[in-house]
């Protein structure tokens, strides 16, 4: 029984001792990915086209609201000359283009975020392929990321990629 304890003991020291080792010899760095994106240039034209096309879709929303008030301020001086009949048929005529107004505001929304998605997945794939080749070309067996918020990192005092993985992408 003594010597089972013992046995116990050594392997346990000597898994401790190889762990220990094992973390010595691993090299760690960190980079703030969302920075990095942030810095290349293809993420600022991306970003500027977005505008572009939201201040596209926000001015043809603001046509259409004004078009709808126009009409309803006109249908609302004329309710006492029209008939009945007419006025319901006005009151549908602004809600379905009320309704046409809302499915266009969620239609343009959705359309940009998948523009923004169709732009963005070549720029996060070129930032990971360049944090890959430069950590490997620099000896890292990990790099972990260390954007505020990111899972996974506590603290981020190893070597920082940043200007690396920058002067690789020439910016």
């Amino acid at each position: 029984m003594k010597n089972m304890k013992k046995v116990f003991v050594a392997m346990a020291l000597v898994i401790g001792m190889t762990s220990a080792i094992q973390a010595q010899e691993s090299k760690i760095a960190h980079i703030n990915t969302q920075e990095l994106v942030e810095a290349m240039p293809s993420y600022v034209a991306a970003n500027v086209e977005l505008e572009k096309t939201q201040k596209l879709y926000a001015a043809q929303l603001n046509e259409m609201k004004t078009e709808l008030q126009k009409t309803s301020e006109k249908y609302g001086r004329e309710v006492s000359t029209q008939t009945d009949e007419t006025n319901i048929a006005r009151q549908r005529e602004v809600q379905e283009t009320l309704s046409q107004i809302n499915a266009y505001e969620q239609n343009s929304y959705t359309k940009l975020r998948e523009q923004e998605q169709e732009l963005l997945k070549p720029i996060l794939e070129k930032a990971r392929v360049a944090i890959q080749t430069v950590g490997k070309a620099k000896g890292y067996q990990y790099v972990l990321d260390s954007t505020p918020g990111a899972a996974g990192v506590i603290m981020a005092n190893g070597y920082d990629l940043m200007s690396d993985v920058k002067a690789y992408l020439g910016i």
